[in-house]
């Protein structure tokens, strides 16, 4: 009997992976037993899409399409797929958008071939090189490496791999699928301080009792966080149940992973946009499975379907970069925490300067508050001093002052490592004419072309146009007028290497070329000391350990001071507390610079002085006195189109409409509506961008109201679009 033949008596609604905010209803063929967590293959116009069923109900199908199929993917639990509909509901995104970052490919294949890799074996190779020397250090640890990553390590080819092995000093062994070699909970433990002891007590506690506990644990850089939160996940191994630790950046990952491996004997699962697809799906069934222990992974992996989830991490909570700004707009770390909350699960918040949101649920009671107030080993925290530009200005067209080229001297003759921090890419932010002035933007942005100069070209940081830097004006024709105002990374590489020609150095960013891998040699060479000389932005700031580091020079601390971003102060704080707490992680003592014109700024103020408290009462207490989140909600609409005036038409439409809502129901003195008004980005990859901002008092949810503006506004006419943004984090 065909099973598909016969009238269908239930229906199931699917989340598609589509733009609509509803699912859409399929009808169930008899025989075909589905239910809501199931993905399933359904008809869409002319061709095949899979989708997610979120409910199935009973009910004559009509004229309705039947579900052609239910694919192998495991069903998703009824905790993920209440995960889902609240993040849905809370970001108000079409729930088969939410979905699609839950699901993969059903045709991937969910296992793969053997794979090798290669270890060490302690044996002497009967020739010892330079390269071969540097092949031993970067495989010592008893740990196991793919060919590929252990020559890009040691700066060689894998025909110097191939020869180390046929010489006995590498062996080739079998290496397990992703998750599953099986993690040491034990490992290699280290010897934890009175203070790192105590809290890692509380955190094995907590997963001991298996219920939801959320906890901020806060701890001075240097002071030993991850040891004591790979307690916790060592206690969750223990215990049988799976592990989260999501990081903020990419860069931070094969670090991370080492240092893993190194703890508990085998490499957890990674997950981000670097790791190619078939690895990422190999994972994802693994994570499913239960065979997954530990996943590391972006803030993407926080939609991995977990078996069972026994604790999440999220390592420095406090980073911009865990909020999504497209399509789904979420904040990871929030979204962990409802995670955590629907699984009864303990979630750990670590940072060195916590958000003032993680601050705020701490001292009101809803999380629990660990401290780590001194670096491990009885380490020092870097003195910190501010070099007043005011005073001692660098000479014309430079930006090092006389001091911190003293300062840096007087460093490297000590056998030490410097740090120069720009969080600015490129050579120059901005290129003008000097005959004419006229000034090179980018035509999709109101943005200036960023000089890379290494590069000889100029970029758009904010829709990536790119083109030749030119040798004449393009208005005013005159040969040789093009200056670079202002610097960026490049500029004070340049600027380094004058100053030291003697010196090696190495600039560092996001944007630097041969991606991660050689991002990861890259930062491994810094940790070994074979740069004395190192500049970079905001990438080798968090999280990474250079134990020769001894100074740590902030080139401009006012660049982050200046914004219309109610978070301005708090992200400038945080940023300038980590960069200067990679000085004296070492034996040495460290030392932190600033050059700044506004010394007397509260928050150069409270980085010198050491207060942190202080700084974070002032800057709660402004918050609330303004009624800025946490202590009010906060939501904007952004109207984009190609037509700047149709942009600008839905705009005051939803203006008027929302004025006029607000007014009939009595909301003028809870909810506040500002705008529309263009964002000082006006216009980003070709299309003109207006935006409105609502702003609540208290803990007033935002989204009832938003959903009423945005159905009796109307669709958008002209091609516009609107995208909204709940709790947003970029003002541009």
């Amino acid at each position: 009997m065909d099973l598909y033949d016969s009238t269908p008596s239930q229906v199931a609604d699917v989340a598609l992976p589509l733009g609509i905010g509803i699912a859409y209803s399929y009808a169930v063929p008899r025989g075909l037993v589905v239910a809501p967590g199931d993905c399933v293959k359904v008809p869409l116009g002319a061709r095949e899409t899979h989708g997610l069923v979120v409910a199935v109900r009973a009910g004559e199908a009509g004229k309705l399409k039947a579900i052609a199929s239910l694919t192998d993917l495991p069903r998703l639990s009824p905790v993920m797929l209440s995960f889902l509909q609240k993040v849905a509901d809370y970001t108000l995104a079409p729930i088969g958008m939410v979905a699609k970052m839950a699901l993969r490919d059903p045709d991937a294949e969910a296992h793969e071939a053997p794979k090798f890799g290669v270890r060490a074996t302690g044996k002497v190779p009967g020739r010892m090189t330079p390269t071969r020397a540097r092949l031993l250090a970067a495989a010592q640890g008893g740990l196991t490496f793919s060919k590929r990553d252990l020559a890009q390590a040691a700066g060689c080819s894998t025909g110097v791999i191939d020869a180390m092995v046929d010489d006995g000093a590498l062996e080739v062994i079998e290496r397990a699928p992703e998750g599953g070699k099986a993690l040491d909970p034990r490992g290699r433990a280290p010897q934890l301080s009175p203070d790192q002891a105590k809290a890692a007590q509380g955190l094995r506690e907590a997963v001991a009792g298996g219920a939801f506990a959320p906890i901020l644990l806060e701890g001075v850089t240097g002071s030993g966080k991850t040891e004591v939160y790979f307690e916790a996940v060592a206690a969750a191994i223990e215990a049988g149940r799976q592990v989260l630790i999501l990081l903020p950046e990419i860069a931070l990952t094969p670090e991370f992973l080492a240092r893993f491996e190194a703890r508990f004997g085998a490499a957890p699962g990674a997950w981000h946009s670097g790791i190619a697809e078939g690895r990422r799906d190999r994972l994802w069934f693994a994570v499913a499975e239960g065979t997954a222990q530990v996943v590391v992974g972006a803030r993407s992996a926080l939609f991995l379907p977990f078996a069972d989830l026994g604790l999440i991490i999220v390592d420095e909570e406090h980073e911009s970069a865990y909020k999504q700004e497209d399509q789904v707009r979420y904040h990871a770390r929030d979204m962990a925490v409802l995670r955590a909350k629907l699984e009864g699960c303990p979630i750990v918040l670590a940072s060195a300067t916590p958000s003032i949101e993680s601050r705020v649920n701490a001292a009101q009671g809803r999380y629990r508050y660990l401290t780590l107030p001194d670096r491990i080993g009885g380490r020092s925290l870097p003195d910190l001093a501010a070099l007043d530009m005011r005073r001692t200005p660098p000479p014309p067209g430079k930006f090092l002052s006389e001091p911190l080229i003293h300062q840096t001297l007087a460093t490297l003759n000590r056998g030490e490592q410097v740090l120069f921090f720009l969080n600015r890419r490129g050579y120059a932010p901005l290129t003008l004419c000097r005959s004419c002035g006229h000034r090179w933007q980018c035509p999709e942005c109101d943005a200036a072309l960023v000089e890379h100069r290494f590069r000889r070209a100029l970029i758009c940081h904010h829709c990536g146009h790119t083109e030749r830097r030119p040798t004449v004006c393009e208005v005013c024709s005159a040969e040789e007028s093009l200056v670079a105002c202002g610097p960026g990374v490049e500029r004070i590489a340049e600027e380094v290497a004058e100053a030291f020609p003697d010196v090696r150095s190495i600039a560092l960013s996001s944007d630097s070329p041969g991606g991660a891998e050689r991002m990861r040699e890259q930062l491994g060479a810094v940790a070994a000391g074979e740069f004395p000389l190192v500049i970079g932005t905001q990438l080798i700031a968090k999280g990474h350990n250079f134990p020769k580091l001894t100074l740590a020079a902030v080139v401009d601390a006012d660049v982050g001071l200046v914004s219309n971003d109610p978070r301005a102060s708090e992200r400038t704080f945080q940023l300038l507390a980590q960069v200067t707490g990679r000085a004296g992680r070492g034996e040495k003592p460290g030392r932190g610079l600033l050059q700044t014109y506004q010394p007397d700024h509260p928050v150069i103020r409270a980085l010198l002085s050491g207060d942190h408290e202080r700084f974070y009462a002032e800057e709660i207490a402004a918050r609330e006195a303004a009624g800025l989140p946490p202590f009010g909600r906060m939501a904007s609409l952004t109207i984009t189109a190609r037509d700047r005036a149709a942009a600008e038409a839905h705009a005051r439409l939803l203006a008027q409409t929302g004025y006029k809502m607000l007014r009939e129901e009595g909301l003028e003195e809870e909810i506040a509506l500002l705008g529309p008004a263009e964002p000082p980005i006006a216009r980003l990859r070709g299309k003109f961008r207006f935006r409105l901002i609502l702003k609540a008092h208290g803990r007033r949810a935002l989204q009832p109201i938003i959903r009423s503006l945005v159905a009796a506004a109307g669709s958008p006419k002209g091609g516009a679009r609107c995208d909204i943004d709940i709790d947003p984090m970029s003002f541009l």
